[in-house]
């Protein structure tokens, strides 16, 4: 199923299978290009961070798709003022629910949009509150020795083997899943593309 030829091509500078997903779901086909860019930041915000790397993933990717839309997105959850990207262990990811259990925090997503016909751009910050639910230490050692955490900005997502740890969430829910539709939506708007210009046929 092809999108409509008069229609730019969409690129997700993105390695996220969710994010890609997400896409899909929502009647979208994007093409994949990975950025492989540098994911530090200095001292910044949580929201300033995700949308310092959606930037320079989109950036990166730019140059390589003239007549197209590229969209870069980058997730953290914040609590108690840090911010928590995707763990690095096991070690971790039992830290890290020590950290969340019973508690909430948000989920932010920065998104980065480029359209390489005119050159816009357009940069959006998306925040979803996330309630944790209690689960026990046997639970969480579970659950880290799955390795599903070690793919997941704060070691957790509504769906999967995490999605019975969380209780709720206030806000976007496909942002959770690292890209929010609605942001996506308005930011399409601002650059002059109809949403439905972009869905794939069928």
């Amino acid at each position: 199923m092809s999108v409509m030829p008069s229609a730019p091509r969409l690129i997700l500078a993105s390695s996220s299978a969710a994010r890609l997903r997400v896409l899909r779901d929502a009647g979208f086909e994007p093409q994949v290009a990975v950025s492989g860019v540098d994911e530090t930041v200095g001292q910044m915000t949580t929201a300033e961070a995700v949308a310092v790397l959606a930037e320079r993933k989109a950036n990166a990717v730019a140059t390589h798709f003239p007549e197209a839309l590229v969209l870069g997105c980058d997730s953290m959850l914040e609590l108690d003022g840090r911010s928590l990207g995707k763990p690095q262990s096991e070690g971790d990811v039992i830290e890290v629910w020590g950290s969340l259990a019973g508690r909430q925090a948000p989920l932010w997503t920065g998104h980065f949009l480029i359209d390489t016909r005119s050159g816009a751009s357009v940069r959006e910050v998306a925040s979803t509150m996330i309630r944790f639910g209690r689960p026990s230490k046997e639970e969480v050692r579970a659950y880290a020795a799955t390795g599903d955490a070690l793919s997941l900005a704060g070691a957790f997502s509504i769906e999967g083997r995490a999605g019975p740890f969380v209780e709720g969430i206030d806000g976007s829910p496909s942002n959770v899943l690292g890209l929010s539709l609605p942001h996506f939506r308005s930011m399409l708007v601002q650059v002059g593309v109809q949403i439905f210009d972009l869905w794939r046929d069928g």
